[in-house]
């Protein structure tokens, strides 16, 4: 999978359906690891200043484009991603495939009781062809070494195809950085607020999403958490990207 230079970080620029056929194969193949996340402009913010953070980014095999600020930073510095893929597209696009074909099981790390429960019951109406072999909703927090060793053998012991890490960043990227090879799963995919959405606890309008608008309605939604990321971040990631352009 092709990437290309933001701010220091590889992202990947490759069509949804180019990531998911990807991902199909490496699933049949079952010979590895393959790691994917999201790199929105915040996130590639934060990374400036945690360099755990930055190295996982870069780790990863596949890194999606998750904002139209990264769409347009890859414009502005003569890049080819066209489209934005978030954690939930990926998701939803993936599960597609996984549904129709049959085979796949499923392990959701992350999240509240509430909404991991909400998930369990959505597998069973939208997607009765994918095996859900286990779920698990961590502490706030840092994990202690020995919490940390039963999740993971948790995880192996449950041989799922695909493991869903929704912890929000840069906890989830570290996370998978730093146990990876400890976990014995083809696909792992850190995609935050895709078990909201997936769950129905969070809205998330297509048709502002297709017109780049997804950043405005999160902000409408929750402007206390959110209002620094798109107020502050997102014109100092400008800022940089054309620091990187002229350079």
């Amino acid at each position: 999978m092709l990437k290309e230079d933001v701010l220091g970080i590889k992202v990947s620029t490759g069509a949804l359906d180019e990531i998911v056929d990807k991902i199909l194969r490496f699933a049949e193949s079952n010979s590895s690891t393959l790691t994917i996340a999201c790199a929105n402009p915040h996130s590639l913010m934060v990374a400036q200043e945690d360099r755990e953070f930055f190295e996982a980014l870069n780790d990863f095999h596949i890194l999606l484009p998750d904002g139209i600020g990264v769409v347009s930073a890859s414009r502005i510095l003569g890049g080819k991603i066209r489209k934005k893929i978030g954690g939930p597209d990926l998701f939803r696009e993936l599960s597609r495939y996984a549904n129709d074909k049959g085979g796949f099981r499923y392990f959701f790390l992350g999240s509240t009781e509430d909404v991991i429960k909400k998930i369990r019951k959505n597998m069973q109406t939208n997607l009765p062809n994918v095996e859900l072999v286990g779920t698990y909703s961590p502490p706030f927090g840092e994990f202690w070494e020995k919490k940390n060793q039963r999740i993971i053998e948790t995880i192996n012991e449950s041989k799922p195809t695909v493991l869903w890490v929704g912890m929000t960043a840069p906890k989830q990227e570290k996370w998978i950085y730093r146990n990876r090879s400890r976990l014995k799963v083809p696909i792992i995919g850190a995609v935050g607020a895709a078990f909201d959405y997936f769950a129905g606890t969070k809205k998330r309008p297509q048709w502002m999403i297709d017109r780049g608008l997804g950043w405005l309605f999160r902000l409408i939604s929750e402007p206390r958490r959110l209002w620094k990321r798109y107020l502050i971040s997102a014109p100092i990631f400008a800022y940089l990207v054309l620091k990187q352009r002229i350079s």
